[in-house]
């Protein structure tokens, strides 16, 4: 994960003075019931979701709500964060990580471990986040390639490419997504 962001940020700053070689994203157009990650906005928008998430864990199911929050940004599929009192808190073990969104503040850590199963850095969450985010204050995000698996209504999601966002990705959701190789300049 640390080589993942070592490497974004120096792609980021190989593009700031190679911008000629910039690929640019070609949009998908979305079907009937699908959205594009093109038509969200930037900065984000949050909104409630009453889709019922799930995320299990060896084999344990440590969250389910249908009473989501997610996070809209363009070019990255939906983050779900989760209210605390629809999540297995014992499983979750805070952790001194922290990172900065220019949109919504300083996010901690949790490290997951359910048995003998750790994934570390595994969730984050906004203790005090900005206004425009504050109803997701403690609501807890997941990376879901680091669960056995996580659901949208029953749809197992995959994740948002290249394991540095966390973003989910369902047949609902169309890109191309940002995250992966060649991407970090869009």
């Amino acid at each position: 994960m640390i080589g993942d962001r070592i490497y974004a940020k120096v792609e980021a700053i190989a593009y700031l003075f190679l911008p000629t070689c910039m690929v640019f994203p070609q949009r998908i157009e979305p079907a009937p019931g699908q959205e594009s990650v093109w038509d969200y906005p930037r900065p984000p928008r949050l909104e409630p979701t009453n889709k019922h998430i799930q995320i299990i864990f060896n084999g344990v199911t440590i969250a389910d709500t249908h009473n989501a929050k997610r996070v809209l940004e363009t070019s990255h599929p939906p983050s779900y964060y989760i209210p605390p009192e629809d999540i297995k808190m014992e499983y979750l073990i805070s952790v001194p990580q922290s990172s900065f969104c220019e949109w919504k503040g300083r996010a901690g850590y949790y490290t997951i471990r359910v048995g003998d199963k750790e994934a570390q850095n595994a969730a984050w969450f906004y203790p005090s986040p900005t206004s425009a985010f504050a109803s997701i204050q403690d609501h807890v995000a997941f990376y879901c390639h680091l669960m056995d698996a996580c659901y949208v209504d029953g749809e197992k999601v995959q994740p948002q490419p290249g394991n540095f966002y966390g973003g989910w990705v369902t047949s609902d959701i169309v890109g191309p997504f940002k995250g992966g190789p060649g991407t970090w300049g869009w």
